[in-house]
């Protein structure tokens, strides 16, 4: 039987947190920190080299679980799983994802980033972006694992597939730029010795 999108729009908006807009001004802030800390404040070569270590283990943390996630919401998509178990992975991760993003904000604040380089720019945004699609997709995943286990996706109504392939894509596409800019910069970086 298919979920009506009215349905599951005031079922989504019910499930909402309260605080969202809180969590919202907490993650912008807590960003906008990193990146202004990172840029005025000189670490010296010792805690950047530590910072840049501690990037790419967060990176690892947070895109990992991510990709894992995603890649179960795809087979769900396909059918060939069902949907409890890519909301059920979801919870177990957000963990995971949330302390790696966590992570990605205190070693970024230690690696210097170069706010007038537009790749370096890009990824800032990327990563501010990934975090409130983050908490946007939170009430979405969690109205899902409430559903009947033999729900398929085209059970679902139009604007809420539309809603999650959005949400999906968007993650995938900060989170593919994100990393292939944070390399791009830290290899030029390096080969041109600042």
């Amino acid at each position: 039987m298919p979920v009506t999108d009215e349905q599951l729009n005031k079922d989504i908006l019910g499930a909402a947190d309260p605080d969202t807009a809180l969590k919202v001004t907490l993650c912008t802030f807590l960003w906008l920190d990193s990146v202004l800390v990172g840029h005025f404040v000189d670490w010296g070569p010792d805690l950047y080299h530590i910072g840049l270590a501690g990037h790419v283990v967060a990176l690892t943390l947070a895109f990992g679980a991510i990709l894992v996630v995603d890649w179960l919401g795809l087979l769900w998509l396909l059918g060939k799983v069902r949907i409890h178990e890519p909301s059920k992975l979801e919870a177990l991760a957000k963990p995971l994802i949330w302390g790696g993003m966590t992570l990605l904000l205190l070693t970024g604040a230690l690696i210097r980033p170069d706010l007038g380089n537009p790749v370096t720019c890009l990824k800032l945004i990327c990563v501010l972006a990934l975090m409130l699609n983050g908490l946007a997709i939170g009430p979405t995943m969690h109205r899902l694992g409430t559903m009947p286990a033999r729900t398929r996706f085209a059970d679902l109504g139009r604007r809420i597939r539309l809603r999650l392939l959005v949400l999906v894509t968007v993650s995938q596409a900060c989170w593919w730029t994100a990393v292939l800019a944070g390399l791009t910069t830290t290899t030029i970086r390096r080969w041109s010795g600042t």
